[in-house]
């Protein structure tokens, strides 16, 4: 049930978040048509890159679209993090058109500066044209922002500050469209210059937070500590440790060791964990994956496989102690054995019948230790009558 609901509300998600681009592309479409004819009507070299910019943008929301569909589906074999990466992948491809649109804008921009050319005076269809531009494309960054909130997508969430960074060139290319119109011509060629900056500086920044998560950034400080708090505060925690972090397209996975009372058995530490995970899920919506790990103690920083790595398993701890303990009748006729990996040493705990006089079990916990003495392993070792619970 929880599953289908997780990918109900991905199409859902998915649906708004496809709405909303088409939406933004639609606009954007219209005043990049118009700002273009516009601009070639007037010779505005600033209105003309803006349009530039504009259609920029439907190359954009392509982008966004593709990869808002491909990278919210679910997880398959060939991808069982899921597709998140794919709108990384894009927000990448974004960023490095984006600077190439800006290099060229720029570099057009300022050959016409350098060359001292001479600018018509625009008129005021173009002047509110760009004013338009500028209120359609503060409304789209607006609407796209809150969407992308509401269905957690950073890369909608990248394309709503794209087009605010649209409005913002706009903004300069109106004031050099009326300062043209006041008779500083050079104005208008500076504003398109200023429009190619924006534009790298938006690419840039793109493929910067992309290449970022591509190399798996941990989230920031802050936000790990959070994660911590939340795992510390489940019942049964007695510490965590090792947490690692990162994000694959909006989704967050994450690592960790949990620390648990070292003699529970195995079905209730798995049950802590389990609780963490729900807690994290619960109480951090980006967490879309948790894996940990169960410790009996906190071996922070040590790598898994050094810890015990020359403690004997099972099978050979019941050779070796068949070894030493084979003439002992309460051996023989031992119920079950239950083995505890703590501070490099193995702690046991044997099962007996309970037709054995309880008053034996001291004496007789006393001579198997002494008839174990050989085995440096060999931790602490106590004595149980009855069954015992699955551990």
């Amino acid at each position: 049930m929880g599953t289908q609901t997780t990918a109900q509300q991905r199409l859902q998600n998915t649906r708004k978040a496809h709405r909303a681009t088409l939406l933004g592309a639609g606009i954007d479409l219209v005043i990049g048509i118009a700002k273009l004819i516009t601009g070639s009507l007037v010779g505005s070299a600033a209105l003309i890159a803006d349009a530039i910019h504009s259609f920029s943008d439907l190359v954009t929301d392509i982008f966004v679209l593709a990869a808002t569909h491909y990278g919210r589906q679910e997880p398959d074999n060939d991808h069982p993090y899921g597709h998140g990466r794919i709108e990384t992948l894009a927000t990448l491809l974004l960023g490095s058109m984006l600077i190439f649109v800006a290099g060229a804008i720029a570099w057009s921009s300022l050959e016409n500066l350098l060359a001292d050319q001479a600018v018509n005076t625009p008129g005021y269809w173009a002047i509110g044209l760009a004013v338009i531009g500028v209120l359609s494309k503060e409304w789209i960054f607006r609407f796209t922002l809150r969407v992308a909130r509401e269905v957690n997508s950073s890369l909608l969430e990248a394309n709503a500050w794209h087009s605010r960074s649209d409005a913002l060139s706009t903004v300069a290319v109106l004031i050099g469209l009326i300062g043209a119109q006041l008779g500083a011509g050079w104005a208008d060629t500076v504003a398109a210059l200023i429009v190619g900056l924006m534009i790298g500086h938006v690419g840039v920044r793109l493929m910067w937070e992309s290449s970022r998560e591509l190399v798996d950034t941990a989230l920031p400080p802050e936000e790990q500590q959070a994660l911590l708090d939340i795992a510390s505060a489940v019942p049964g925690v007695h510490g965590v440790h090792d947490l690692r972090t990162r994000n694959v397209g909006s989704d967050v996975l994450l690592d960790l060791h949990i620390v648990v009372a070292p003699r529970v058995t195995v079905s209730e530490a798995h049950g802590i964990g389990n609780a963490v995970c729900r807690r994290l899920y619960k109480t951090y919506p980006k967490v879309t994956d948790v894996t940990f790990h169960i410790d009996p103690q906190d071996d922070t920083g040590a790598p898994d496989i050094d810890v015990g790595a020359d403690l004997p398993l099972r099978n050979d701890v019941e050779r070796q102690l068949d070894n030493v303990w084979q003439t002992y009748a309460i051996w023989q006729q031992r119920i079950d054995i239950n083995l505890h990996y703590i501070d490099e040493r193995i702690d046991i705990t044997l099962f007996v019948p309970e037709s054995q006089p309880p008053s034996n079990l001291d004496t007789m916990t006393l001579t198997l230790r002494n008839a174990a003495s050989e085995l440096e392993w060999m931790g602490q070792l106590q004595l149980w009558q009855g069954t015992v619970n699955d551990a």
